[in-house]
């Protein structure tokens, strides 16, 4: 029987993750990078979900996204996901599941929780010791947001307050990365992502919880912080 697509709460944002099966390589040559991006364009846009930011990494993917309806992310990444293993599978001559399972999703606050969660994005290539800053990594979003690149993403409500202009926006964008994320936030999004729990404060939580009747529970219980950190580490 099929899987039923995950809900999520229409018009708020979620940081999504999805990773190779067994951590293996999603994308061999660039061309593959271009292709996965092209799909997301047509995709997202026919199944009303606003793409924010966006990483791309060797063996997972980072996406800030809205959904207008409740179905949207689930169907998007289903289809982007399935045709794409197609087309490596094709190129490759390679067989097999491309994902590993199904996709983590971390619902963010808005403010600084959201604005934190794109700099924790488009700073994964940094982190991972592949370049030293972000505008040097090609397979992000961070050209768009930092710089004012033409792309089909849309910017967060979030983002276009930081400026009345494109270059205003831009240049209060790049001021925040001139602070390393805290530990205690990476911390929390890599927690987040991996047992698909909410990005925000207690009160944030809490109204969620009681505006549409959600029990999100403890995250991590049980199992310490080292260990978490490893299991999701970038």
């Amino acid at each position: 029987m099929p899987r039923r697509a995950r809900k999520y709460l229409k018009e708020l944002p979620y940081h999504i993750v999805q990773r190779g099966n067994n951590r293996e390589a999603c994308f061999i040559e660039e061309e593959n990078y271009r292709f996965y991006l092209e799909l997301w364009e047509k995709i997202a846009r026919q199944k009303g979900v606003a793409v924010h930011a966006w990483c791309l990494m060797t063996n997972h993917i980072h996406f800030l996204l809205t959904p207008q309806d409740e179905t949207g992310i689930s169907e998007t990444l289903k289809m982007v996901g399935s045709r794409y293993a197609q087309y490596i599978n094709k190129k490759y001559k390679r067989t097999g599941t491309m994902w590993e399972g199904r996709h983590r999703s971390s619902l963010v606050q808005e403010g600084k929780y959201l604005l934190s969660c794109y700099r924790y994005i488009e700073l994964n290539p940094v982190r991972a010791n592949m370049v030293q800053r972000p505008e040097e990594y090609v397979w992000s979003s961070y050209g768009v947001n930092g710089w004012g690149d033409e792309s089909w993403i849309t910017p967060h409500v979030e983002y276009s307050a930081l400026g009345q202009t494109t270059e205003e926006r831009c240049h209060a964008y790049r001021s925040l990365f001139k602070y390393q994320i805290s530990e205690e936030d990476l911390h929390l999004f890599r927690k987040a992502a991996h047992y698909s729990q909410p990005v925000g404060d207690d009160r944030f939580r809490k109204q969620i919880e009681e505006k549409y009747g959600i029990k999100f529970g403890n995250m991590g219980r049980g199992r310490p912080r080292k260990q978490v950190d490893a299991l999701v580490n970038k």
